[in-house]
C-alpha cells in the first residue's frame, strides 16, 4: 500500500470549511480526513502551505479545450482537452458532442472508448454527453441547423445500442416523441436534460415527470415568458425556478450569465440545485484571437475576445472559453457566493446529479482520491486524480 498525506491545508467539504487539516490517501482512495496533523512512516507528504484542499472539480458539459475539440475526430484531441482541464482543477469531465451526422457520432463513440484507455495525464472521462440533434430550430444557438430533427425511436435506439458510454442526453422535450425518449433514457440509467428548447411551463412540468430533472446551460437557448395572441405563457426559465427539485446548469463565466442573474439563480435555487459547467469549446485555456467552433474539418471560424467566443460579426456568442477554476472564481468574487458553496456547485452537486456521489465529489474516506489544492484566488496548485499528481504548478 502506498500512502500519501496532504497536510497543512484548509479542508473544504460540501457544507463547511473544516479548518487546517490533512487527507490521507491509500493508493487511489481517500483513507482519512481530519483536522490537525498526522505522521505515517514512509508516506509521501504534500504540504498545502495553508491553501485550500478540496474535491476535484467535475465538469458535466464541455466540448474541449487547449485547442482541441471532442468532434475533431482524433484521440489526441480528447487527451489534449483532458490535460488542459486538469490544469484548471477538473478531475472528471463528460465529453460533449455537437449536433452532427450519425456517422460522425458513431466515430466519436469509438474514439471516446480508445481515448479513455489512454487517458493517464488529464481529467478522467465520466461518460459522454450527447447534445442534440433533437432540438428546437428557434433555440438552436450555435448548433448546426442542417442536422436538427425530431426524436425517432428507430434512430435513437440504434444510437443507444452503439455505445454503453452515454451518460446524459440533452434534448428539447416539446418535440414529438421526446417524452417517450426521456423515459427510455431513464430506464437505461441515462440522464435526459432539457436544452435548446422552446417548451412552455406546462411542457416542462410533464418533462420533469418523464425524467428530465436538469436544464442544460440555464438562460442560454431556452424559452422564457412569451405572448401569443395577447396571452402570456411562462417558459423553461420560470419552470426551472418553480420546480424545487429541478437542477440547472450555469455557464458561470460572468458573460453568458451576468452578475445579476448569477446572484438571482443562487438565491432561488441554492447550491444543491446548481451545477457549474464550462460548456467550453477548444479555445478554453488558450490566448484570445481566432479559433474554430466545432470540429476542425467542418467547424466555423470564431473570434475570442472579452473572455468569450463570438461570431465574426460579433452579433452573438459562439461558445464558452471558461475553465472550472474561472467558474468558481466568478461565483465567489463576482456573485459573492461563499467559497464552500461555490466548490459544492462544482463537486458534490454534479456528482449527485450524475449518480456518482458514492465515489466522487467530496472528501470522505472510501471515495476516489480526486483532490485539488488551490489558493484564495482559486489558482490551482495541484491536481490529483486517483491518488496520482496530474498537475503541479
Amino acid at each position: 500500500m502506498q500512502n500519501t498525506i496532504i497536510k497543512n491545508g484548509q479542508l473544504i467539504t460540501p457544507y463547511r470549511n473544516l479548518g487546517i487539516g490533512y487527507v490521507v490517501i491509500e493508493d487511489d482512495k481517500i483513507l482519512e480526513v481530519n483536522t490537525g496533523d498526522i505522521y505515517i512512516d514512509d508516506a509521501t507528504v504534500i504540504d498545502a502551505k495553508g491553501a485550500y484542499i478540496a474535491p476535484g472539480f467535475i465538469d458535466i458539459h464541455t466540448h474541449g479545450g487547449g485547442n482541441a475539440d471532442f468532434m475533431d475526430g482524433t484521440v489526441n484531441a480528447y487527451l489534449q482537452a483532458a490535460r488542459t482541464h486538469a490544469i484548471h482543477g477538473t478531475t472528471l469531465l463528460f465529453p460533449t458532442t455537437l449536433t452532427s451526422t450519425n456517422d460522425l457520432l458513431f466515430e466519436t463513440f469509438d474514439l471516446y472508448k480508445e481515448a479513455k484507455e489512454k487517458n493517464t495525464e488529464g481529467a478522467a472521462f465520466g461518460g459522454m454527453h450527447l447534445e442534440g440533434p433533437y432540438f428546437s430550430f428557434d433555440q438552436r444557438g450555435a448548433q448546426d441547423p442542417r442536422f436538427l430533427r425530431n426524436p425517432d425511436p428507430e434512430e435513437y435506439l440504434e444510437i443507444l445500442e452503439r455505445s454503453n458510454d452515454i451518460a446524459r442526453w440533452s434534448i428539447a422535450p416539446e418535440l414529438p416523441g421526446a417524452m417517450e425518449m426521456g423515459r427510455e433514457l431513464v430506464k437505461r440509467g441515462i440522464q435526459p436534460s432539457i436544452a435548446h428548447s422552446n417548451a412552455t411551463f406546462e411542457v416542462v412540468l410533464e418533462a420533469f415527470e418523464s425524467g428530465f430533472r436538469n436544464i442544460t446551460h440555464f438562460y442560454s437557448c431556452i424559452s422564457s415568458i412569451t405572448r401569443r395572441n395577447a396571452f402570456r405563457y411562462a417558459g423553461i426559465t420560470e419552470a426551472g425556478y418553480f420546480i424545487d427539485a429541478m437542477t440547472v446548469e450555469i455557464i458561470a463565466d460572468g458573460v453568458h450569465v451576468p452578475e445579476s442573474l448569477l446572484k438571482l439563480i443562487y438565491k432561488i435555487k441554492g447550491a444543491e440545485n446548481i451545477v457549474l459547467v464550462t460548456d467550453s469549446m477548444r479555445a478554453a485555456g488558450m490566448p484570445e484571437g481566432k479559433s474554430i467552433l466545432g470540429g476542425l474539418k467542418d467547424g466555423q471560424e470564431v473570434l475570442v475576445e472579452d473572455g468569450v467566443a463570438k461570431l465574426l460579426d460579433r452579433t452573438s456568442f459562439a461558445g464558452s472559453i471558461a475553465t472550472a477554476d474561472r467558474l468558481v472564481r466568478t461565483m465567489n468574487q463576482v456573485a459573492e457566493v461563499p467559497l464552500v458553496e461555490c466548490v459544492r456547485m462544482m463537486t458534490s452537486t454534479p456528482a449527485r446529479i450524475m449518480k456518482i456521489d458514492d465515489k466522487k465529489g467530496s472528501l470522505l474516506p472510501g471515495k476516489d482520491a480526486d483532490i485539488i489544492i488551490f489558493d484564495k484566488n482559486i489558482e490551482i496548485h495541484k491536481t490529483i486524480i486517483g491518488g496520482q499528481i496530474i498537475y503541479n504548478k
